[in-house]
């Protein structure tokens, strides 16, 4: 048996895995921000990064 999981395939694959170091203070307010938001941290950090290269776009 390959080690690929069965289920629903995806629209928008994300084969990427990136890890970072934050400090205790940043990861608690990550956590606030996703719980009021409902979303994971993945889906937090990449919806800051699309929104600040976005920022920069506009200048």
């Amino acid at each position: 048996m390959s080690g690929k999981k069965m289920g629903r395939p995806t629209d928008c694959p994300k084969p990427v895995r990136m890890g970072v170091r934050i400090d205790p203070e940043t990861l608690c307010q990550l956590d606030d921000y996703c719980e009021k938001h409902n979303m994971v941290r993945s889906e937090a950090v990449r919806l800051a990064v699309n929104r600040l290269i976005q920022k920069r776009k506009k200048r």
